[in-house]
């Protein structure tokens, strides 16, 4: 039966329906509420029209006639009042991440941007409503950090421009995006490539090699193992750490990095030469494919740490280096002193081609050109005086 004003008044605890799905919720401390019981997709939904006495019967049969209006459209009224309820930056950015987190391929990337925004957003306009960010907002936040960090200045300030394109997406935010670059904040601020240059990782150079890999080889250990196959193949530790047997053709002399483990999302070849091979050491009958090639010693099953390679450079007093550097060992050595095509560099380092006319030609791995350069990078790491494997050198 329909509620009249003394049933409100007088319900004791529990629901008591107003037909149609409308109900007063009463609990045992004698509080009143409305709410409209409906479903959606077949899913049932509680939508809350206010506190009684504030909202009264006649008020919460209108709000409840509203709300089946908008289901008859097609709406969700939870939805709808959801997207009109005004969001605060820090709420909007939170969404964001969660909404870009199944399509990350690194579960870091979230902890990046989680990390980054509370350092030096969240503070200054976590509680702004993201309908109400500015132009001097965005400012206020970057200009503390734009020529001390730069790279850091510019991933913040393309966060912010995706989190107010997200807000503008729900329809809750209008106008243009106050954290744009192009045509508004490149007037405002210095590029960030010319406030100060980017940083490169600590490399040796190409001409220590030799006497490098000649003191690795007296280290011990597999992580020892690892740096120096790190270094032959021009890998990335990950890469490297994450290897299994599973990834390697011993008799084709190949390693098949999935495209799950590449930066670049694409399955990349890598041309092992003997010396690469020799520090794989020997795979017996009872290791299975899934079998990790440089795992942890201390803890089975699993990869070693991304920090035992540094500490092999630690051990060898190589503080002013890094295991990345190495990439931009050969890449100097390879750019420098061999006739080496770019693009055959390029893709043994697994680098994307920018120029997208470059790239539409660059249809194969340039694998065959790729295992002689890896040859003579070999020969040139070991000092080695085979000279079966070199190839002609540029003047």
């Amino acid at each position: 039966m329909a509620l009249n004003a003394r049933k409100v008044d007088t319900a004791g605890s529990g629901r008591h329906g107003d037909g149609r799905g409308l109900f007063l919720y009463v609990k045992p401390s004698g509080a009143r509420s409305w709410v409209l019981r409906y479903q959606v997709k077949g899913r049932r939904r509680d939508l809350g029209l206010g506190p009684y006495p504030d909202v009264s019967l006649a008020m919460a049969r209108d709000r409840a006639a509203e709300a089946r209006r908008l289901i008859a459209e097609g709406e969700d009224p939870i939805t709808k009042k959801q997207q009109a309820k005004p969001k605060t930056f820090r709420e909007a950015a939170l969404e964001l991440i969660e909404s870009k987190r199944p399509g990350w391929k690194n579960a870091k990337h979230a902890a990046q941007w989680t990390s980054t925004l509370e350092a030096y957003v969240f503070p200054k306009i976590g509680a702004v409503q993201v309908a109400k960010v500015e132009t001097a907002d965005v400012i206020a936040v970057l200009t503390p950090i734009w020529a001390a960090k730069p790279e850091t200045a510019n991933r913040v300030r393309q966060r912010i421009e995706a989190v107010i394109d997200y807000a503008s997406a729900l329809g809750i935010r209008s106008g243009d995006n106050p954290a744009r670059w192009r045509g508004h904040l490149d007037h405002l601020l210095p590029k960030p490539k010319k406030v100060r240059a980017v940083k490169h990782h600590p490399a040796l150079p190409h001409a220590e090699i030799a006497e490098f890999m000649t003191d690795l080889a007296q280290r011990e250990g597999v992580a020892a193992r690892a740096l120096a196959f790190t270094i032959l193949t021009a890998a990335r530790s990950g890469e490297t750490r994450g290897m299994t047997w599973g990834e390697v053709d011993l008799e084709a002399k190949v390693w098949t990095i999935p495209a799950g483990r590449m930066k670049a999302a694409k399955e990349h070849r890598v041309p092992l030469t003997d010396a690469a091979l020799v520090l794989l050491g020997q795979r017996t009958e009872d290791i299975s494919d899934e079998n990790l090639i440089f795992g942890s010693e201390a803890k089975p099953g699993k990869p070693i740490s991304d920090m035992s390679m540094t500490a092999v450079l630690r051990r060898m007093d190589r503080t002013n280096i890094t295991v990345h550097g190495f990439r931009s060992t050969f890449r100097d050595w390879a750019g420098e002193t061999t006739g080496f095509p770019r693009e055959v560099i390029e893709a043994a380092l697994a680098h994307g081609i920018k120029d997208k006319a470059e790239a539409a030609y660059a249809r194969s791995d340039l694998f065959d050109k790729r295992r002689k350069l890896m040859e003579a990078w070999t020969v040139i790491a070991l000092a080695q005086t085979n000279t079966d494997n070199i190839v002609a050198f540029s003047k």
